[in-house]
């Protein structure tokens, strides 16, 4: 079999689930794992000299866990979509494609894990977007006054910078551009990426 490894990272509330979520619905033998899904309890996430708690480090998500699904996914994709439900098809066949879409935030900042991916997609939009867009999610807990400005921006700014350090091979989106014009040209650009890995040999 053949697989395709698909992240898409970005700026808090760029667009990334949005995107990912379109992008499953619209690939066969596709499946997505999100990032969100591995922040440690909150007793356990670091808190910096102000009081603010570090959501924004590797050090407050459970990578190894991640890891861990994302290389049983690369081991054998139609087992791992069968365990959770998501396709009742047959036996899977030497020339079936598979796609995984990782969503998140940090996902190429850690290395093993930016290692792994095969395509790369960033999602960007300005700093007064996104502290408009942030302003009216609800999160539990709660941002705390000022957080965007004293912790989540200047958080986002150090890690891309980081992130950019450890691999160039990304693909910016800006996520200021009509929805369904940046959601069409990714899916174009992985079908592409597709027909081609099916037409080798």
């Amino acid at each position: 079999m053949k697989t395709l490894i698909v992240g898409v990272g970005g700026v808090t509330n760029g667009g990334k689930s949005t995107l990912s979520q379109f992008l499953h619905q619209k690939i066969h033998n596709s499946c997505i794992i999100a990032q969100d899904a591995y922040f440690k309890d909150d007793c356990l996430i670091p808190v910096d000299s102000k009081g603010l708690k570090q959501y924004d480090t590797l050090d407050a998500l459970h990578m190894e866990k991640m890891m861990k699904e994302v290389c049983s996914w690369r081991k054998d994709p139609h087992e791992f979509l069968k365990r959770r439900g998501l396709t009742a098809k047959g036996p899977s066949t030497d020339d079936e494609l598979y796609v995984l879409i990782v969503e998140g935030f940090l996902i190429f900042n850690h290395r093993p894990l930016n290692e792994m991916f095969d395509m790369r997609y960033f999602l960007e939009i300005p700093y007064d977007v996104c502290k408009k867009r942030r302003s009216t999610r609800v999160y539990a807990p709660p941002d705390p006054p000022n957080y965007f400005d004293e912790y989540v921006w200047p958080m986002y700014l150090q890690n891309r910078k980081e992130m950019e350090k450890i691999t160039s091979k990304i693909v910016f989106l800006d996520g200021l551009k009509p929805k369904n014009e940046v959601l069409d040209a990714v899916n174009e650009d992985i079908r592409q990426e597709i027909a081609r890995l099916q037409g080798q040999s």
